[in-house]
């Protein structure tokens, strides 16, 4: 090495040093010191190390560009060694300058990859984006042609059904022609014989006639006998004749049943070619359905397949009979719960569980202070006891304000008048601790219809006349029922039910009237079913849940009330976040519902505007176009109010 390299760790007899040494402020010859040889590391190899490590540890390499600072420490280690190696100078900056050299190269061929790797990524959302749609349009597609399908196949089973009545009323047709045929044929037998005892009588007659006749004898025998004999020749002759025309024409039926049985012939063959026809056309139908049908089950094998692809790489659904242990009531209580529910409304079912369990452990409630954003009812300062009641005896309690505050007229506040409710029914000391007790209560079981709308109520999310005529709305259909049932039974026939259904709710569709027979119990499957029992219809539990039934009126009456503000709004053409004048949105209104009296049109422009109806300007006043408010705020309002569709927008959706 000629006196430029340190032998360590090799064990010789002497150690050479590093002149001219520059990576940092100590001095070459202050680092290499003598030192006896051994297996420490020289120490400038250890300044190196400590120098290597105070750099890397000064950098954040949790960067990207930190990953090419990192190099820069071992650069400046790496021109060190060639500045203090001369021999090896030139062959080891060549090693640094193709190691550069490459290193540029590489950096500049990323930096070109880059914007093309931003264009994939984006492009691959595209493509997600645009297989998410196409999935959704087959999808859609799917279920129209199914519905296609359902529809063709009863058309089918129709058709079927009127061939089979036809083919028996012309078996039925036929038969009576043979029952005719034989008649006749019986009935000429009997003529025959008929006649033949009516020429022998008629013979015996004669005779006697003429053994009778005192003219007789006066007459020559020969004479007589040649004209009797005559005679019988002739009978015998128009005998022949009568029998040869009875024989010929005996089976020929009347002209009038020929004609009246050749109209009717041909009145079945026509029907039997149209029917024919109508084969043929179901037939190739049907045809191109089962071609529809093989491609559907081939999407529906890769819609499956696809499926079991999600179902293997998503989340599992949960397994709700775990719940059966953990709910008060054991698995009964958890099977009725869970009922007819999907995975949301169980998770508010089981919310709902673990918050009664949460109420009951609480003795004491914190009182909200006197603030103006906290309700009148439960303005209070400090602890409030808990009741602790029951579900049924909340239900009860909120079905008496109910009774009390229609039985009485209704000029204080809803929130008013429940303290006052309270007050009378707990006296003043226990009314405000009834009042925290009920509110937490409804709040926590908005499952509950009784205690949902009671708290919608409550809180003025909703105006006290949509319960009130919903409750009359089921009252009116009870007592229509009520007076067909004659009998008192209870029972009523399917056709008296839809007929009912349909005076009571004019506007809806014959879906949603098949909906409601089917929640109340009916299904076309068991269409044979002539009488039904409508009372257990209007059935309410001691916690206040209602039949499907009752709840499906309430359901469709809520998605007829968006449907109507959705016209509306479609027929304003604005966004939530544009105004909307008085003018507009009476246009409007009546445009959506063109049957809408004067008087209802009113109430729902007071109510979007919050304007008393007799501050109402009138029709084509300048003061209209000052009352002005954002759209999102006007169907807010409406949408609190009792407001649904008074008339069909155009004939054809009328029932």
């Amino acid at each position: 090495m000629g006196g430029h390299l340190s032998p360590w760790p090799t064990h010789t007899s002497g150690q050479t040093f590093l002149r001219n040494r520059k990576p940092c402020s100590y001095d070459c010859r202050n680092i290499f010191q003598q030192n006896p040889l051994g297996a420490a590391k020289p120490r400038y190899l250890e300044h190196l190390e400590n120098y290597l490590r105070k750099e890397l540890l000064l950098l954040d390499v949790g960067t990207d560009s930190a990953q090419e600072l990192r190099l820069q420490p071992y650069r400046e280690i790496f021109e060190f060694f060639i500045e203090d190696f001369k021999t090896y100078k030139p062959l080891l900056s060549s090693i640094k300058n193709a190691y550069e050299v490459m290193l540029a190269h590489q950096r500049e061929k990323i930096r070109a990859l880059e914007p093309l790797k931003a264009k994939l990524v984006t492009l691959n959302e595209d493509c997600n984006e645009r297989i998410m749609a196409m999935r959704a349009e087959e999808k859609y597609e799917i279920s129209l042609l199914k519905r296609e399908k359902m529809n063709l196949l009863k058309l089918i089973d129709k058709k079927n059904e009127e061939k089979i009545s036809l083919q028996s009323e012309v078996s039925k047709l036929r038969k009576n022609l043979a029952e005719e045929y034989l008649h006749y044929l019986t009935e000429r037998d009997a003529r025959k014989v008929l006649i033949g005892d009516l020429n022998e009588l008629r013979y015996q007659r004669e005779d006697m006639s003429l053994a009778q006749s005192p003219g007789v004898w006066g007459e020559d025998p020969v004479k007589l006998a040649l004209a009797l004999k005559m005679t019988r020749q002739d009978l015998t002759r128009t005998q022949m004749e009568l029998n040869t025309m009875k024989a010929n024409f005996g089976d020929v039926v009347p002209r009038r049943d020929f004609e009246m049985q050749e109209k009717t012939n041909k009145d079945i063959q026509e029907q039997l070619d149209s029917l024919r026809a109508d084969y043929e056309e179901v037939r190739k139908e049907h045809e191109i359905l089962l071609q529809l049908h093989m491609s559907t089950l081939k999407e529906r094998d890769q819609f499956f397949s696809e499926l079991q692809e999600i179902q293997r790489t998503s989340t599992p659904r949960p397994d709700w009979t775990k719940c059966e242990e953990v709910v008060s009531g054991g698995p009964d209580r958890w099977h009725m719960l869970a009922e007819g529910k999907n995975s949301d409304q169980l998770v508010d079912v089981l919310l709902e569980e673990i918050g009664e369990g949460l109420l009951r452990e609480k003795d004491f409630f914190p009182g909200l202070g006197y603030g103006e954003s906290i309700p009148p009812f439960l303005r209070y300062d400090g602890p409030v006891e808990n009741k602790k009641p029951s579900k049924k005896e909340v239900v009860k309690l909120l079905k008496d304000a109910w009774k009390e505050r229609l039985a009485q007229e209704q000029k204080e506040k809803f929130p008013d008048f429940f303290f006052n409710f309270l007050e009378r029914r707990f006296g003043p000391s226990d009314a405000m601790a009834w009042a925290y007790t009920i509110f937490e209560n409804i709040k926590l079981f908005h499952t509950n219809e009784v205690m949902s709308q009671f708290y919608a109520v409550l809180m003025g999310k909703r105006l006290e006349n949509v319960y009130i005529n919903q409750k009359e709305t089921i009252a009116h259909l009870l007592k229509e029922m009520t007076n067909l049932d004659t009998q008192n039974e209870g029972l009523i026939t399917i056709e008296q039910f839809s007929t009912v259904l349909k005076t009571t709710f004019p506007l809806k569709k014959e879906e949603q009237i098949q909906e409601l027979m089917e929640a109340g119990g009916w299904h076309p499957e068991n269409s044979g079913a002539d009488l039904f029992n409508y009372r257990p219809l209007f059935v309410e539990n001691e916690e206040g849940q209602n039949e499907p039934f009752v709840q499906r009126v309430w359901e469709q009456y809520l998605e007829e009330k968006d449907a109507y503000l959705q016209d509306i709004k479609q027929e304003l053409a604005l966004d939530l976040q544009d105004e909307v004048t008085l003018p507009k949105l009476r246009l409007a209104i009546m445009t959506a519902d063109p049957s809408l009296d004067k008087q209802t049109l009113s109430t729902y422009l007071s109510q979007a505007f919050q304007v008393p109806v007799s501050e109402l300007p009138e029709e084509g006043d300048e003061k209209e176009q000052t009352i002005v408010i954002l759209l999102r705020t006007a169907l807010e309002q409406l949408q609190v109010a009792d407001v649904k569709r008074m008339g069909p927008r155009e004939p054809e959706t009328i029932i």
